[in-house]
């Protein structure tokens, strides 16, 4: 069996190439329980390409592992992979969050279980102390990837999101640009009906933020302005998109 350092290298080398999405597909041979000790790795490469494609292979692995009846594999055996991410995210780690966030919700975009199960305690790391949870992330930076988390399980299970647009709409201060962006994003993508009107209110006055940040949308990395994706967001409330 390969080791852990040549599942690294073999993964970094597929991440790395623009056929990287099929590449995967030779990973899935592998069992996906030893994935996610490389892939919490490349979370930390030094390429930020690298990086957002580690964030999709692991939420692949994880969502394998999750249906797997291999021995040792199965939905525990996944619930002990978000644990972890949950323990690196909290200081105590020691400063080992990055990506996580970002790989949890790709994970959770993947697989309903896990989502229904998980949803909650991810977003209660940007949700400030209003129901006990005591999560919140005061470092900036890290912020962001539970924003982006949110947008992407947006996509794909838009009701688990609804109920933090209070939160979304609050990070519309934010005084970091990615923050403010990342979260109109998700808002326009979860908003309930009966807070579009909130939504729109807080909104409307990025319309013409410049701020510029690096949004990963569907495997590619795209530059945007918290302007544009405030406009992006208020064309959808309403529209039913």
């Amino acid at each position: 069996m390969a080791r852990f350092r040549d599942l690294k290298h073999d993964l970094r080398e597929t991440l790395s190439s623009s056929g990287w999405r099929e590449g995967l597909a030779v990973f899935d041979e592998v069992p996906a329980r030893r994935l996610a000790g490389p892939l919490f790795s490349l979370l930390l490469d030094r390429d930020e390409a690298v990086r957002w494609r580690a964030v999709a292979a692991f939420g692949r692995a994880v969502a394998r592992l999750a249906d797997s009846r291999a021995p040792g594999e199965g939905l525990e055996a996944a619930r002990v992979v978000l644990r972890q991410c949950l323990w690196r995210m909290n200081e105590e780690s020691g400063g080992l969050g990055w990506g996580v966030a970002e790989a949890m919700g790709e994970t959770l975009a993947l697989h309903g279980r896990l989502a229904g199960e998980f949803h909650r305690v991810l977003a209660s790391y940007v949700r400030e102390e209003v129901r006990g949870e005591g999560n919140y992330l005061e470092h900036t930076p890290l912020r962001r990837g539970v924003y982006w988390a949110l947008g992407r399980l947006a996509q794909v299970r838009p009701e688990l999101v609804a109920g933090e647009t209070p939160s979304l709409v609050a990070a519309l201060a934010d005084g970091d640009g990615a923050n403010r962006g990342l979260a109109a994003w998700a808002l326009g993508l979860c908003c309930p009906a009966d807070r579009e009107e909130q939504a729109r209110l807080a909104l409307a006055p990025l319309d013409s933020d410049p701020a510029e940040l690096t949004l990963f949308l569907d495997g590619e990395l795209v530059t945007c302005t918290v302007g544009g994706l405030a406009r992006q967001a208020l064309a959808r409330l309403g529209s039913g998109a």
